[in-house]
């Protein structure tokens, strides 16, 4: 081939290339349309939680926030155990609906109360398939315990000066700290003293943080500022960070 040809040819891929990448940002930003149109894709595809991935599984977890009677039949032993609580409605910002009382999840003691149904799902299916995972194979040992800092709390983000005047996801019960975990051998895994550490502890909770922005749009810790050196903030706002 000349190098006329060569030149021609050269073009030809990368043009291909860049119609293949334009025709697939396309198609996702159809498909992400598609999604938000749909008034309920659990209609016909509800959440299971035996299911760990799946088509629009973000679509699906957000849609147990205005379904009651769709939270009960998801949420389910022996992923979670849970009970619904009243609402609260929100005033001022905050307050919280279609919220409930988690005791257990994955097996693991972890009492929260409130918290949104859909981040319980999403608590429900990270302690499951990302936690207790990297736990036996990372640690030796399951999880028994999660410690954290709480869901509710009626306040704005900190930590972040430039939203320092928007309610917090705390604020609707839609987000949870989680500081620590306890395992069978009787260890104790905390954020503040083994994250960022070459060693079993803190490889497993870089493991578990990477792994959580599969179910929570929001998952960021001590990389992320000062705020947030000693607990996971794990939230399913509007927005999406994984840091």
């Amino acid at each position: 081939m000349t190098p006329a040809g060569r030149t021609v040819a050269r073009a030809a891929a990368i043009g291909l290339a860049l119609a293949l990448f334009a025709l697939a940002l396309a198609t996702i930003a159809v498909g992400w349309q598609v999604a938000r149109c749909l008034p309920y894709v659990s209609d016909f595809w509800p959440l299971d939680l035996a299911e760990p991935d799946g088509w629009l599984l973000d679509r699906r977890i957000a849609d147990l926030q205005d379904d009651p009677a769709l939270c009960r039949r998801v949420l389910r032993a022996p992923f979670i155990v849970a009970r619904s609580v009243p609402d609260e409605s929100p005033q001022t910002g905050c307050g919280w609906t279609t919220a409930v009382h988690v005791t257990k999840t994955a097996g693991a003691r972890l009492s929260v109360n409130p918290v949104t149904c859909e981040m319980a799902a999403a608590l429900a299916m990270w302690m499951e398939y990302i936690v207790q995972p990297a736990a036996s194979t990372v640690l030796g040992s399951r999880v028994t315990a999660v410690e954290h800092f709480g869901s509710y709390a009626c306040r704005n983000i900190r930590g972040s000066p430039a939203f320092a005047n928007h309610p917090s996801e705390h604020a609707s019960a839609n987000a949870l700290d989680v500081s620590a975990f306890r395992l069978a051998d009787g260890r104790r895994v905390a954020v503040l003293a083994d994250w960022g550490h070459d060693t079993l502890a803190g490889h497993f909770l870089s493991e578990i943080h990477k792994g959580s922005c599969r179910y929570f749009r929001v998952a960021i810790g001590p990389a992320y500022n000062e705020a947030h050196k000693n607990h996971f903030h794990l939230d399913r706002g509007r927005w999406h960070a994984c840091r």
